[in-house]
């Protein structure tokens, strides 16, 4: 039976609008509690600033704890942009389309909060000198040969690149919008739209632009989440970190959790806005396709590095390894983290049923997103508490209040600005709503004129 609904492109633009235009009552509840943890999240920065960074209880040598593992977490989240849009468009695949501005703008929002996260890890936030060489008179200079002077220009051209990707998609539907309103929300939408009358000479730059944008986002995609691996695997004295490994298996995990992130928000729209006719299952289904071979990808370089590990035979590489699977509470930390990130959910994905089923999907996918923040706290905690070699060295970290506040407040942070977002434009493109409703009505095979798209329940 057919899994769709024959839509005019008057009902298109209506439905897809009506976030914007007709906004739900639930949009302002949800609003306003992710808003909430937002101002603790602001209240508990304002402490650390005010009383200093031993609010969080670091000691020597964990230095690097929740914020950093926030960061590397934000930043893998932000690749399911490039993965869905840029890689799945030029790959021409139809599955991508109601999926591609959620992941657009979950690129963006995540990249913005993963950037947040090193300059709150300062303490003092004026005194970013590590971006800005602003300290003249007491000759402090960034070290242009450290790794932590790469991330941020790194994570500043994703950053610009991907919002520029989202504007131009955006353009379109900027239009509808502008010939929808009225007033200075108008004004608003005609001088965003720049002009957009939908010629055909307009549409093919717009569709050259996305194409060019999506070849030139891909070096970017592979080569910023390298350039954070390297900012552990250039650190030599950290055991679990010195690893060649890191690049491509870093590059893994964020496609990984990226496109569970985009399955996640998909399915949470598809609640909250009622768009049943423009998120349906075969498009989880295909996207469940691809993050199972992402899984396997992922879980194959895990082995690779936890392997890499015993290999070598060192003492503090064991230590670390032994921590994982023998002390407390790491080895329940490292349990869950394996039971989340694959073992539960990744052999249910075999199940059609699974794959095509919302709650089933919203479940496991967060499930995924857990078990890779999990794999970042375990990356980069114990090889610090065990860095040095000397066991009266050692260190132990525990989170404290603070830290945590803050950590949920980034997700409330970006669940908002995804809201805020959905408020001010539509998060389902109307063209690629119209043209997939135009590809896959039908298609000649030979001498035949077929259904494109045929399924059975």
């Amino acid at each position: 039976m057919q899994d769709r609904r024959t839509l005019t492109d008057i009902q298109v633009n209506e439905t897809l609008t009506n976030t914007v235009l007709k906004t739900p009552l639930l949009w302002y509840v949800i609003l306003a509690f992710m808003g909430g943890i937002v101002m603790l999240g602001v209240v508990a920065v304002g402490l650390l600033v005010n009383m200093g960074q031993g609010l969080n209880g670091y000691n020597r040598p964990v230095m690097w704890a929740f914020f950093l593992t926030n960061m590397v977490f934000w930043i893998g989240i932000s690749h399911a942009g490039v993965m869905l849009s840029a890689i799945l468009r030029l790959a021409q695949a139809e599955f991508r389309r109601p999926a591609t501005r959620a992941a657009e703008v979950l690129t963006v929002f995540a990249l913005a909060t993963a950037g947040l996260m090193p300059i709150v890890h300062l303490g003092r936030l004026w005194r970013a000198y590590w971006i800005f060489p602003y300290d003249f008179s007491r000759g402090i200079w960034p070290d242009v040969r450290s790794q932590a002077v790469w991330d941020p220009h790194a994570i500043s051209t994703y950053l610009i690149g991907s919002s520029l990707f989202i504007f131009v998609a955006l353009i379109p539907d900027l239009a509808v919008l502008r010939d929808r309103t009225t007033g200075i929300v108008h004004s608003i939408y005609t001088m965003l739209a720049m002009g957009w009358r939908g010629t055909v000479r307009q549409w093919r730059l717009q569709a050259i632009a996305g194409i060019i944008l999506s070849a030139l986002l891909l070096p970017v995609f592979v080569s910023v989440h390298s350039i954070v691996s390297w900012d552990f695997s250039m650190l030599v004295g950290v055991p679990s970190w010195h690893t060649t490994i890191f690049a491509p298996y870093f590059v893994i995990g964020a496609v990984h959790s990226g496109v569970a992130g985009v399955i996640t928000v998909l399915v949470l729209m598809r609640w909250l806005f009622g768009w049943h006719d423009y998120i349906r299952r075969e498009h989880i289904d295909s996207l469940a396709r691809l993050l199972f071979v992402v899984a396997l990808a992922w879980f194959f370089f895990f082995m690779l590095e936890f392997m890499f590990g015993l290999y070598h035979q060192e003492g503090t590489e064991m230590v670390v390894r032994e921590l994982w699977l023998f002390h407390a509470p790491w080895n329940a930390i490292f349990v869950i983290f394996i039971l989340t990130a694959f073992v539960i959910p990744v052999p249910l994905w075999l199940f059609r049923s699974v794959r095509r089923s919302f709650p089933l999907m919203f479940f496991t996918t967060i499930l995924v997103n857990v078990g890779m923040w999990l794999e970042r706290f375990l990356l980069i905690i114990p090889g610090l508490e065990r860095k040095h070699p000397f066991t009266f060295s050692w260190g132990e970290y525990a989170p404290s209040i603070f830290e945590i506040t803050i950590i949920t407040a980034t997700f409330a942070l970006v669940a908002t600005m995804i809201l805020l977002f959905a408020r001010a434009f539509p998060l389902i493109p109307l063209g690629d709503a119209k043209e997939a409703r135009v590809l896959r009505d039908e298609i000649r095979i030979g001498r035949r004129t077929v259904q494109a798209v045929l399924r059975e329940e």
